[in-house]
């Protein structure tokens, strides 16, 4: 059996990545993924550390993180697609029309 803190060290790449993703790229779908790839890194940490306790709790809370997922997937890519029939770009740095 693996041991729980490695799962933990993957989980914390994981979320490594979806961190420099999150900063690095200019791209909307690009950064959505980062995000997921973060929330993933998450569910691995809350698996484990339920998994080690011998308790259901990490599970429990992995579900609502796939949960809020899901429903952040939903409306960010509706978002996504509103402002690329807007001004038909996907870039970042050109996108200035969710500024108050």
């Amino acid at each position: 059996m693996i041991e729980p803190p490695a799962y933990l060290l993957l989980s914390a790449i994981l979320f490594g990545i979806g961190v420099v993703g999150v900063v690095a790229r200019r791209n909307i779908l690009i950064i959505l993924m980062s995000v997921e790839v973060m929330l993933n890194g998450v569910n691995v940490a809350f698996v484990a550390v339920g998994s080690y306790l011998g308790d259901a709790t990490g599970g429990i809370f992995a579900f609502m993180v796939m949960t809020v997922a899901a429903a952040e997937a939903a409306v960010g890519l509706a978002l996504l697609i509103a402002l690329y029939r807007i001004r038909e770009t996907i870039d970042i740095t050109e996108l200035k029309v969710l500024k108050w």
